[in-house]
């Protein structure tokens, strides 16, 4: 099922399965179209049960083999700010479904520092280190001080959050820096690393999944047209396409119009 709603695709699967294979195939044509297009490609990774699922899918295509994992860039949305190889990590939790099986150039994986690395204790320094390593990629001509993102995932938490980026929260107010360390957010572990609204909306695309009846009030209220303080989720969008990946179950709440 294809709708548009003010300025925003949405694409309705069956169930959680479609929708991770799906995307997954959707993705592996995105970058691969992208490197077609200019040599290399860039995609902003997601955790969550919802990110995981589609790198597992990913994992599993047979066409995953159209990308060129050695010209393609990796960053994340946000991270936890917890040790190297911590189990809870988004970086750790990739790595175990997809990342450790591509033939990845290490040097374009951009991980986020963790807690037990050069910045322990201090996520504000950590930001500001992966903020330095944006900007760099971005180059000296750049305004937004991030790299054109070909894609940018991001999972829509029960709560509408995106990223690390929570209802009411202070990171949301942010609209110089591209990444902020956050404190006290409302799910463990509470302190993390995130993008801001600034750097997630410079990318070309930003696809937005959710799965599941747990989904289903965020999905309706953030595309009711909610503020961005309210509902995170209703603030993102691509400089080119803003496209919500969606299971019935997640839609259900949506009008029937929609």
């Amino acid at each position: 099922m294809n709708a548009a709603a003010t300025g925003r695709e949405i694409l309705i699967h069956r169930d959680k399965d479609e929708l991770a294979q799906a995307t997954a195939a959707r993705l592996i044509t995105r970058i691969a179209d992208a490197q077609a297009a200019h040599g290399t490609a860039s995609a902003v990774l997601t955790g969550g049960r919802n990110g995981n699922a589609l790198l597992a899918a990913v994992a599993a295509s047979g066409d995953r083999d159209r990308i060129d994992w050695s010209r393609l860039d990796l960053w994340w949305g946000d991270e936890r700010f917890l040790p190297e190889n911590d189990p809870e990590r988004n970086h750790t939790q990739a790595r175990e479904v997809l990342l450790d099986t591509a033939p990845l150039d290490p040097a374009r994986v951009h991980v986020m520092p963790p807690s037990d690395g050069p910045y322990a204790g201090d996520p504000e320094a950590a930001a500001e280190a992966y903020a330095t390593e944006l900007a760099a990629a971005a180059g000296p001509d750049s305004a937004e001080r991030v790299p054109a993102f070909d894609v940018l995932l991001l999972g829509v938490g029960p709560d509408t959050h995106v990223a690390s980026l929570f209802p009411e929260h202070p990171a949301l107010r942010e609209t110089e820096r591209t990444v902020v360390g956050v404190h006290g957010a409302p799910k463990p572990p509470p302190t993390r690393l995130s993008l801001t609204l600034p750097a997630i909306r410079a990318a070309r695309e930003v696809w937005l999944l959710a799965a599941g009846e747990d989904k289903a009030g965020a999905v309706a209220c953030a595309l009711a047209g909610s503020g961005e303080l309210q509902a995170p989720a209703a603030a993102v969008c691509g400089r080119s396409r803003t496209l919500w990946l969606l299971d019935e179950a997640a839609a259900s709440r949506l009008p029937a119009t929609t």
